[in-house]
């Protein structure tokens, strides 16, 4: 458990995301589905974001 620090702050946050497209249709596979890994990793690289668990369920 990793706690962030402020001025006069003690904090964690934490967040989960779930991703279903309309109707559970399967759009995320293949290159597509690389491709939105590679983003979500950048940009949680870009802002100094920890990945504690990732499941790509149904995707490739």
């Amino acid at each position: 458990m990793e706690y962030k620090y402020g001025s006069y702050t003690v904090f964690q946050i934490e967040y989960c995301f779930v991703w279903v497209t309309k109707y559970r249709y399967q759009v995320l596979r293949g290159e597509v589905a690389e491709r939105i890994r590679e983003l979500v990793r950048e940009t949680c690289e870009a802002f100094e974001i920890r990945i504690v668990n990732a499941t790509f369920a149904g995707l490739g």
